[in-house]
């Protein structure tokens, strides 16, 4: 499927979050080649109104940034449901304590950290890993969401003959109401995760 073929929904977005023009302007460049959508952040309320907005692939989240940092948005995204699993890869500048800020960037639950100025290739490979799995992961909600349909339209079913198989009164209904239930079992145990 290409870029072109998918919906805005299914586009797996990117959020650059950095507060300063020049740094963002780098990371539209490196990774514009890869055709997702690359949203802006200026901040970490930013960031965090934008997360709430929509659903993102991968988050590339500066440390130091003036009102929330990106240790506390970081946590701040974490703490939520709806953006706790998505992965944050942080970036700092190499003038700062890199094994102080690369320790506590993992505790706060990044899963990459790099360092600026960074390798351009590197880090468009590390983000097209996230974008394959953002895609994988939604391919695999598609396919949970159709089976659980299907599974909702066989109980239906099986409900509307145990229905009339109770209103029977055929001495086979016994026989039948038997093979009802073993398919019953049978269902809940394809059923569970």
């Amino acid at each position: 499927m290409t870029t072109a073929e998918l919906t805005s929904d299914q586009q797996a977005s990117i959020l650059l979050v950095d507060d300063m023009e020049d740094n963002l302007v780098a990371l539209e460049a490196v990774l514009g080649s890869l055709n997702e959508p690359l949203v802006r952040a200026r901040s970490g309320e930013e960031a965090m109104k934008a997360l709430l907005r929509r659903r993102f692939a991968v988050v590339l989240l500066d440390i130091r940034m003036p009102g929330m940092d990106g240790f506390e948005t970081a946590t701040n995204i974490k703490r939520l449901d709806q953006t706790k699993d998505v992965p944050i890869i942080f970036l700092t500048g190499t003038d700062s304590d890199d094994a102080g800020f690369a320790f506590r960037g993992y505790a706060t639950g990044a899963a990459d950290y790099l360092t600026k100025p960074f390798d351009p290739w590197v880090l468009r490979a590390k983000v097209t890993v996230f974008l394959d799995l953002h895609r994988k992961t939604q391919q695999l909600e598609r396919l949970l969401a159709r089976e659980q349909q299907q599974f909702d339209a066989l109980t239906s079913r099986m409900t509307s003959i145990e229905h009339q198989l109770s209103e029977a009164a055929d001495p086979d209904v016994r026989e039948l109401r038997h093979h009802l239930t073993r398919m019953e079992a049978t269902l809940r145990t394809m059923r569970r995760p």
